[in-house]
């Protein structure tokens, strides 16, 4: 059989994995199921493609091992399914029909929508399991397993996904190594086909050439970060997840938006340590310097122990709270580091192996990687982006609302930090808004003498944080004004110097 000993003949040790481990679920399913009682889902795209060819493979292999018999496979038994639609590219017809012809495949041609059609041919053919190119980072792989039961409301059917852990990388390794046909539209720079109406050529693939109009991109096999297969897949415009901003502004300028708005970030540590004194943490007042910096308001730091479920409480409880939330500690092999296990919780997903993540451990900590699967590379399933920069040698991860940083000290937070804005010049992670400014007063006055007066001013200046501390108890108090507006600032400080006698404030540099 062709695809068996391509991939045996492979020096690729990790494709040889995922071979084997779809080929024991393919045999699995055939062994629970009568031909007669499956069925295989084709849609003409990579990941259907490669799933006929294991279906091939892994038919030929049990039927082997229950006939002993080493005659090679012609013709593929399983019922094929294609939906056929009207906004399916032209391309994806053709090279549906042609693989039909090629390999003897018995297909059923349903031009219907995706459930109606499912439930009339289950209602006339005995299929109680069927096939599916479903892989982790899929819209619909959210909660699925090898062996999943179709989901409530829909006809009553086994998914068998042998091909769920695997990644784009993997994909392309398999159609590259075992040299099979597949849809010329990925050599045009598609790496995600949907319909005709939204799926573009991936930009990431495209060659800049000055001497002509037309735009020309390179094969999707050569995409270098699989996480971005879905980049030419054409998306509605939705607003980002921490901006705020009204499509109707009142009458302000966007300049007058941008200081007038407030977007709220909270702060969660990850620490035992931290909590038994052990150590000091020193990053999360300086990620809300940070945060000032860029114009947020820190609604709240906070410091929970290394439990699951106390990380999963508190992301729970921030993340509807606020437009963003930072959360350090906790990352990493240890038992102890439970804080992707806490966020994944906090979503209601599991945690799934990520093969692009997995590639960037591998790299940086080698040899000391053994096994088939790194455990650090099991992330929040569904939900889970990788913040890409060449500075950093792991990237950080955002799931949602939640951004995982994985400093432990100021100075690699100083990096990452310096990453993330980068990241959000070019494409817009966070809303960068007017900074905070502050300025400080000094006063002998007491703080009896003063809580009245400045209660009052509060009232009168809602917009401005006045606050008053003490460097110690028996130091001056210090007034601080916060605000995004230095004239309102100005204003806030004359009016509290009306208040009072002249010479009671100065003014702290």
């Amino acid at each position: 059989m062709e695809i068996d000993k391509a991939i045996r003949e492979s020096t690729d040790r990790r494709l040889k994995t995922k071979y084997n481990n779809a080929i024991y679920v393919i045999k699995r399913a055939l062994a629970l199921y009568s031909i007669e009682e499956v069925a295989f889902s084709f849609n003409g795209g990579k990941d259907s493609t490669v799933l006929l060819h294991l279906l091939r493979a892994g038919y030929f292999l049990y039927k082997g091992e229950q006939s002993c018999s080493n005659e090679d496979l012609k013709d593929l038994p399983i019922r094929t399914i294609y939906f056929e639609s009207p906004s399916a590219f032209p391309d994806i017809n053709s090279f549906t029909y042609d693989i039909a012809s090629t390999y003897g495949v018995q297909m059923d041609i349903i031009r219907l929508d995706f459930k109606s059609g499912l439930e009339g041919l289950l209602k006339t053919k005995p299929i109680r399991a069927i096939f599916l190119g479903v892989r982790i980072g899929d819209p619909t792989a959210v909660g699925q397993e090898q062996f999943c039961p179709s989901s409530p409301g829909w006809p009553s059917f086994m998914r068998v996904n042998p091909i769920l852990d695997w990644s784009y990388r993997d994909v392309w390794a398999f159609i590259l190594t075992c040299k099979v046909q597949y849809c010329r539209l990925y050599d045009q720079g598609y790496t995600s086909i949907g319909s005709i109406y939204d799926t573009v050529p991936n930009a990431l693939l495209c060659i800049s050439d000055s001497s002509s109009s037309k735009d020309t991109f390179r094969p999707a096999y050569m995409l270098s970060d699989g996480r971005l297969e879905r980049a030419g897949r054409a998306k509605k415009f939705s607003p980002s997840v921490c901006g705020n901003f009204s499509a109707v502004s009142n009458g302000l300028d966007s300049v007058e938006l941008r200081k007038n708005s407030m977007l709220t970030a909270s702060v969660i540590a990850v620490g035992d340590e931290i909590l038994f004194g052990t150590i000091e943490d020193q990053l999360g007042p300086s990620l809300c310097k940070k945060l000032h910096s860029i114009g947020w308001s820190v609604s709240q730091v906070t410091v929970v122990r290394n439990d699951v479920d106390s990380v999963a409480e508190e992301v729970e409880r921030q993340k509807s709270t606020n437009d963003m939330v930072f959360i350090y500690g906790g990352i990493g092999p240890l038992h102890s580091d439970v804080t992707l296990s806490g966020v994944a919780k906090a979503f209601g997903v599991r945690l799934a192996p990520d093969e692009e993540f997995e590639e960037y451990l591998r790299h940086l900590i080698g040899d000391q990687c053994t096994g088939d699967r790194n455990e650090m590379a099991q992330l929040p399933e569904g939900i889970t982006e990788l913040l890409h920069h060449e500075n950093l040698p792991v990237p950080l991860m955002k799931c949602q609302n939640v951004i995982i940083l994985t400093a432990t000290n100021v100075t690699e937070l100083d990096m990452q930090w310096e990453c993330l804005i980068e990241l959000t010049r070019s494409g817009g992670l966070l809303v960068m808004m007017e900074p905070y400014i502050s300025k400080c007063l000094t006063t002998q006055l007491s703080e009896v003498e003063i809580a009245q007066p400045l209660s009052k001013h509060c009232l009168e200046f809602p917009d401005l944080y006045i606050g008053c501390y003490r460097k110690s108890r028996y130091g001056p108090l210090i007034i601080s004004f916060k605000g995004k507006d230095q004239a309102r600032i100005e204003l806030g400080i004359e009016a509290l110097y009306k208040k009072f006698h002249p010479g009671i404030f100065s003014e702290v540099n």
